[in-house]
C-alpha cells in the first residue's frame, strides 16, 4: 500500500510537470463563460446534454465536461459531472465507459460499446484533476482506465500502432475492411499523461503513428482526412460511412495545437482544406472537394483562428472571444480553444 501511494505521488508530480496546468493557480476559463456553459448543457445530475443530438449524453461529452470543469478550476462541478459518468456510463466489465446514454429510452443505455475518445478524455481529466487537487481516487481511476485503454483499444496492425474507435466492431473478422479508425479520436495531449499513469513504449508509438497517419491521409482535391478510415490495405474512406471531412474531423487541428504539435504544414493544410468562401469552415465531400454543411458557429470558426495563432501569431478576432453558447459541440470547442490560447498563447488575445 505504501508503494502504491508513492507511485501515485510520483505520478501526480509528473503529470503536473508534463501538463503544466493553470487550474491549480487560476482558472483558464472565464468564470462567466463556464457559468454560461453549465446553464446550457449541465443538468443537476451531472449529465452533459448534447442538445444538437437529441438531448443524449455520451462519454465524449462527459469527458469534455470534466476537462472544462478542471480548466475552470471548479472541483465541485467536476465531481458532479464525474458522479454521473461513473454511475451511469462506467458499466462495462473492462473498465471502459459505454458511449451513449439516452434519456428517451428505457434502459437509458441500449448500446454498451465504448468510444475510445471518450475513454481518453475521461481518464485524462481525472489525471489532471487528481494531480491538481490532490485526489488519489481520481488518480487511481485514471490509471485503471489508462490500463484498460492500452489493453483493449491500442492495437498493432501492419507494424502501425492504432487507437481503434471501440472495443467491438472495428476489426476483422467482424469488420471486413478493418481495422477502421477515426483520426479525430487521437486526443494527442492526453497520450503522454496516459504514459505516466501506465508506462509503456506503446503510448509513444501510438502518438507518433497517429501523427504520421494524419500527415498521410490526404483524400480528394482538398487533401483532407476522412472521419472514418479503413486501413485494411491502402488507406481509404471506410465502407458504410460518408466519405467526408465531417464534424468529427473539425476538431483535429485543435487537438494538434493543444498538444503542442506545431507542424505548420499539416495545420495549414487542414485549415485551408476545411475553409470555404469568406473564411468559413465547412464539412467537405472528399470526392468532389465541395462543402456539405457550412459551420458559421464561432465554436467552429475559432479552430481556424487557433491555427492562425499557432502558425503565424495572428490575434483571435473579437467575435470568437465572446462566448454565447448555442449548441454543445461548438461551444465545447470554443471553450477548449479559449483556454488553450489563454494558457499557451496570450499574445493572440
Amino acid at each position: 500500500m505504501k508503494l502504491r501511494r508513492l507511485v501515485l505521488a510520483i505520478c501526480s508530480a509528473a503529470i503536473m510537470t508534463a501538463a503544466q496546468p493553470a487550474a491549480a493557480q487560476r482558472a483558464a476559463i472565464d468564470p462567466q463563460a463556464w457559468a454560461a456553459y453549465k446553464a446550457k448543457f449541465l443538468d443537476v445530475n451531472g449529465r452533459i446534454i448534447d442538445n444538437g443530438n437529441g438531448g443524449i449524453s455520451h462519454s465524449e461529452g462527459q469527458g469534455y465536461g470534466m476537462l472544462l470543469a478542471y480548466l475552470a478550476n471548479n472541483p465541485a462541478d467536476f465531481e458532479q459531472i464525474w458522479y454521473f459518468t461513473r454511475t451511469e456510463l462506467l458499466l462495462r466489465d473492462d473498465g471502459l465507459a459505454v458511449w451513449k446514454w439516452d434519456p428517451a429510452v428505457i434502459p437509458h443505455v441500449a448500446d454498451t460499446n465504448n468510444a475510445s475518445d471518450g475513454d481518453l478524455l475521461i481518464a485524462y481529466a481525472l489525471a489532471l484533476a487528481g494531480s491538481a487537487w490532490n485526489n488519489r481516487d481520481y488518480l487511481q481511476t485514471a490509471a485503471s482506465m489508462a490500463r484498460s485503454i492500452l489493453a483493449h483499444l491500442v492495437i498493432t496492425s501492419a507494424g502501425t500502432t492504432l487507437l481503434i474507435p471501440g472495443a467491438e466492431g472495428y476489426r476483422q473478422p467482424g469488420r471486413k475492411d478493418g481495422p477502421v479508425i477515426n483520426p479525430s479520436y487521437w486526443v494527442f495531449e492526453a497520450i503522454p499523461v496516459m504514459a505516466l499513469l501506465v508506462p509503456s513504449d506503446r503510448w509513444q508509438k501510438l502518438s507518433n503513428d497517429g501523427l504520421a497517419l494524419l500527415r498521410s491521409l490526404q483524400f480528394g482535391p482538398r487533401k483532407l482526412p476522412a472521419d472514418w478510415v479503413s486501413l485494411k490495405a491502402k488507406p481509404e474512406p471506410a465502407d458504410g460511412f460518408e466519405a467526408e471531412f465531417g464534424y468529427n474531423s473539425v476538431r483535429i487541428p485543435l487537438y494538434l495545437a493543444r498538444a503542442g504539435i506545431d507542424d505548420k504544414a499539416l495545420l495549414s493544410r487542414l485549415r485551408q482544406g476545411m475553409t470555404v468562401a469568406e473564411d468559413e469552415p465547412a464539412t467537405i465531400d472528399l470526392a468532389t472537394g465541395k462543402p456539405k454543411d457550412l459551420l458559421p458557429d464561432v465554436g467552429y470558426r475559432i479552430v481556424n483562428d487557433v491555427v492562425a495563432c499557432v502558425v503565424s501569431g495572428t490575434k483571435l478576432p473579437a467575435s470568437v472571444r465572446q462566448f454565447t453558447p448555442s449548441l454543445y459541440y461548438p461551444a465545447t470547442l470554443q471553450l477548449l480553444s479559449l483556454a488553450f490560447v489563454t494558457e499557451k498563447h496570450p499574445e493572440c488575445l
